[in-house]
């Protein structure tokens, strides 16, 4: 058996893990979109260092686009198995994929025109709403904690990893030469005091872990108080300056836990009175899914809801569904918030918004979540004075915030506490993906200090033999 890492290995995004059977048999752990790479991006999206028609079955984790979305390119490529997933994941990723295929048209318009200008030949999409619907034809859905076989001898189960709705680790039972192998992927993995979801489950004892490491070195602010915090960005931007505030959130989980937050603070009565924007439709359709899975959410969310409820509805909210209004909210001049994806900045309505307001002093851009170094939003919040938005240089005027303890990550305490179900002794090798290379570093020095000796960092498209 042997297993290859092609994504999420010394960075963040496009997380592909492929496991190899002596019997032919190849198993693809998610298949997702790299993203905020810089010039690499593209490259890294069209090559995925294995054939897609080698592959069997697809197991997926969760429906955020750095897994997932590369998905219909697999089946555009010759992928011709089943995909399996828990039913949340199911409804999520579909929406997922239909908007990543129309924010890569959409963006086109832009990049083509200008190398047109420069004569140079159009970019083509990686893949179209037609490759999108077969590609949701191949969709199996399992519930957590149920085992399930693959073929004799090869059985997997989903645990909740407290993420995102739906989102889970990974566990396999794989019998080989006549000796059974226990691996789990524990994907990203979520904070024991999410805001909105129940914590991550325990797993079952592994002897190989591939786990994620995308907070492998901090901790987030156990003092931080996201609802307090917001309204002050509110009240000092729109309030006090008279501007936008733009908030960069995914359209999934993220974009959630901010609406949740403006509805706290309308009730308790501390929401300024204004027009809150959700430009996304994506975001639209994913408020409704989140809101159909009730049983993911956590007991306080729970309690809230015997009080009110819609927790993610509150006064002066209004969703932007065409794209015409989206331009005309990017020509708005009132003080308002905007709440648009994608959360690094790197593609989607979100750009136009930032394109029209960081040459304003009265303006904020402020991010809710991780972003890739070398993305849009990694730039503006390293310090960058310029920044590049669809081929054109942009000064940097506006105030830029980060509120990063509203990550749906883990910090390293919660990555340990994930593995505390588990007897180190016992697990032979742990793979660390889904961080950046220092970052791993120094979470691979924890993890042996608590007895895992074997602890890799693999780069991409390197295999191992287990």
């Amino acid at each position: 058996m042997r297993i290859s890492f092609h994504g999420a290995a010394r960075t963040v995004t496009g997380t592909k893990h492929l496991i190899k059977l002596d019997n032919g048999t190849q198993i693809l752990l998610d298949c997702g979109m790299f993203q905020g790479m810089g010039t690499q991006t593209d490259e890294l999206n069209r090559n995925f260092g294995f054939d897609p028609r080698d592959i069997n079955y697809l197991l997926l984790s969760h429906a955020h686009i750095d897994h997932t979305g590369l998905i219909p390119k697999l089946v555009k490529d010759g992928f011709e198995g089943k995909i399996f997933c828990t039913p949340a994941t199911k409804d999520l990723t579909e929406i997922l994929l239909h908007d990543s295929a129309e924010i890569q048209c959409y963006d086109l318009e832009y990049i083509n025109k200008r190398r047109a200008a420069n004569d140079l030949p159009p970019h083509e999409p990686f893949y179209d709403v037609e490759v999108v619907g077969k590609t949701m034809e191949r969709f199996e859905t399992v519930d957590y904690d149920q085992w399930t076989a693959l073929e004799d001898g090869m059985e997997f189960m989903f645990s909740n990893a407290g993420h995102l709705i739906g989102s889970a680790a990974v566990n396999m039972r794989i019998n080989e030469n006549g000796k059974t192998t226990s691996i789990t992927f524990s994907a990203d993995i979520g904070r024991y005091s999410s805001v909105i979801l129940s914590p991550p489950a325990q797993f079952p004892q592994a002897d190989h872990v591939i786990l994620e490491t995308t907070y492998g070195n901090k901790q987030h602010d156990a003092l931080f108080n996201t609802v307090d915090t917001l309204r002050s960005w509110i009240k000092k931007t729109c309030i006090e300056k008279k501007g936008k505030l733009i908030i960069p959130a995914f359209s999934v989980g993220r974009t959630q836990e901010v609406l949740y937050a403006l509805n706290q603070l309308e009730l308790e009565k501390r929401l300024p009175e204004l027009s809150y924007f959700v430009d996304s439709p994506l975001s639209q359709k994913a408020t409704q899914v989140v809101k159909s899975y009730p049983d993911n959410y956590n007991e306080k969310v729970q309690r809230i809801l015997k009080i009110d409820e819609d927790p993610f509805k509150f006064n002066g909210l209004k969703f932007v569904e065409t794209v015409e209004d989206s331009r005309k909210l990017v020509d708005y001049q009132e003080p308002c918030v905007i709440i648009s994806a994608s959360g690094m900045a790197d593609a989607g309505r979100v750009k136009h918004h930032i394109m029209s307001t960081i040459g304003e002093e009265k303006n904020t851009i402020l991010f809710v979540g991780y972003c890739e170094t070398r993305s849009l939003g990694g730039q503006l919040l390293s310090g960058e004075k310029q920044v590049e938005i669809f081929g054109e240089v942009y000064d940097v005027i506006a105030e830029v915030g980060q509120m990063q303890s509203m990550s749906a990550h883990g910090d390293y305490d919660d990555l340990l506490k994930f593995l505390s179900c588990q007897e180190a002794e016992k697990v032979k090798n742990v793979f660390l993906v889904h961080g950046e290379y220092d970052v791993q570093k120094d979470f691979a020095e924890r993890l042996q200090r608590r007895g895992y000796e074997n602890v890799t960092i693999p780069a991409l498209h390197s295999e191992v033999v287990l």
